[in-house]
């Protein structure tokens, strides 16, 4: 990490190890805080999306020519979740990951502030996420960045409460930079 200029583009065929690399890196903290199955499941589920259909952008973040985070966006609730009961219609971002090393350096804001934009560019008025409480740091930067909770959209996953946050995209301050 020598300048930490942070770049994001959309992710290519070849960047596929690299973003699993960063994603198993990037999730590995829950691993202690789940239970060994539900982590299993939540790893499992991790590299299944990799390679998901519906996933309309993948975006990656190098910094010093090296990928070191990535998010994927969907058109919906429907395309991310496979559900259609969330009846949310806007982009949602999911697997949002930086690795531990470039962890500081704000490629979290610009993946989001990417993601922002692009679902500003499809005609989008609100940008979804869905997180939980285990994701603490995660959460402070959603909230740090403009998100707020969308109660109307969390849902339960066994005993752990999934929180729904939306950003409105055109007033936000994210884009304004």
């Amino acid at each position: 990490m020598l300048d930490h200029k942070v770049i994001v583009r959309e992710a290519r065929d070849s960047d596929r190890e690299a973003v699993i690399k960063v994603l198993v890196d990037a999730y590995q903290q829950y691993e202690k805080k789940l239970s060994e199955e539900r982590w299993n499941q939540y790893k499992e589920n991790i590299l299944l999306t990799i390679d998901s259909s519906t996933t309309k952008s993948r975006l990656v973040a190098e910094v010093d020519s090296e990928v070191v985070g990535s998010v994927f966006i969907y058109d919906s609730a429907e395309a991310a979740y496979g559900s259609s009961e969330l009846d949310i219609r806007n982009p949602i971002i999911r697997l949002l990951g930086v690795s531990q090393r470039a962890r500081g350096f704000g490629v979290a804001t610009e993946l989001i502030r990417s993601s922002a934009k692009l679902s500003l560019e499809w005609g989008a008025d609100t940008l979804h996420l869905h997180t939980s409480d285990m994701m603490d740091s995660a959460v402070r930067l959603y909230e740090r960045l403009g998100f707020e909770r969308a109660f109307d959209q969390e849902y339960w996953n066994g005993d752990l409460l999934v929180k729904s946050y939306r950003l409105e995209l055109k007033k936000t301050t994210l884009l304004h930079v």
